[in-house]
């Protein structure tokens, strides 16, 4: 089986060559090696899945990347629910990379990255999750798929990787399997998180996948706003 953790890291950017540095050095390095070789930006997740910049985090969660990442966002915003505290607006004016730093989840709160619940299983059930919130919009065609299948090949992923990710890209999305995997408040906090991540829900489709998955989850409106807020205080501006 292949290693979740490590495609997590390879989409949201903790493996990126020459990551270190400022914002602004790691925007241009990155775009470099957009340039050189896509599939080792940080974005590879939008190469692989032809969409946008869903998943283009910027800042500490840049620097995080992967699981660390999607762990620590989701474990703000959670603190701040459950402080009674009220999502802060996003400021569009405000440099990207000024917010607050984002540090990594503490381990033993279920969202620690060597906490058992974000064992392998479940990782594999993040990267599931933010292939199903891509696909939401139903935009990747037969064409689109064997495209983003070559440079999956050439990227080097394994061919245990490849298989997985070119049978979540034909087969239907089973939203039952990865609401059912999500036990723990933690996951489910981290599996709409991520999901958010993959996406900047700007059509119906999208936002209506987005809040399907909310309420299958059950989470509370008022947590779903703080990692509304949280995800996209993260995004490049």
């Amino acid at each position: 089986m292949f290693d979740a953790k490590k495609l997590l890291d390879q989409f949201l950017g903790s493996q990126v060559p020459g990551a270190g540095g400022t914002v602004k050095d790691r925007a241009s390095q990155v775009g470099q090696l957009a340039k050189d070789n896509p599939l080792a930006a940080g974005a590879i997740a939008a190469v692989l899945l032809g969409t946008g910049t869903g998943r283009q985090l910027t800042g500490s969660a840049l620097k995080l990347g992967g699981l660390a990442a999607i762990a620590g966002l989701g474990y703000q915003a959670y603190k701040n629910w459950q402080a009674g505290q009220a999502p802060q607006p996003v400021d569009p004016a405000a440099p990207a990379g000024n917010g607050p730093e984002l540090l990594p989840a503490p381990s033993g709160s279920g969202f620690g990255v060597e906490d058992e619940a974000n064992n392998g299983d479940f990782a594999v059930t993040l990267v599931r999750a933010m292939i199903a919130a891509a696909r939401a919009d139903g935009h990747i065609d037969d064409a689109e798929r064997e495209a983003i299948l070559g440079k999956v090949k050439l990227a080097g992923l394994g061919a245990d990787a490849e298989a997985f990710l070119a049978a979540e890209l034909s087969n239907p999305v089973d939203l039952d399997a990865i609401v059912g995997a999500a036990v723990t408040e933690s996951q489910k906090v981290e599996l709409f998180t991520a999901s958010r991540i993959a996406i900047d829900p700007d059509t119906r489709a999208e936002r209506g996948y987005l809040d399907l998955l909310a309420g299958r989850l059950g989470l509370a409106d008022a947590l779903v706003d703080h990692i509304e807020t949280t995800v996209a205080s993260a995004k490049a501006v």
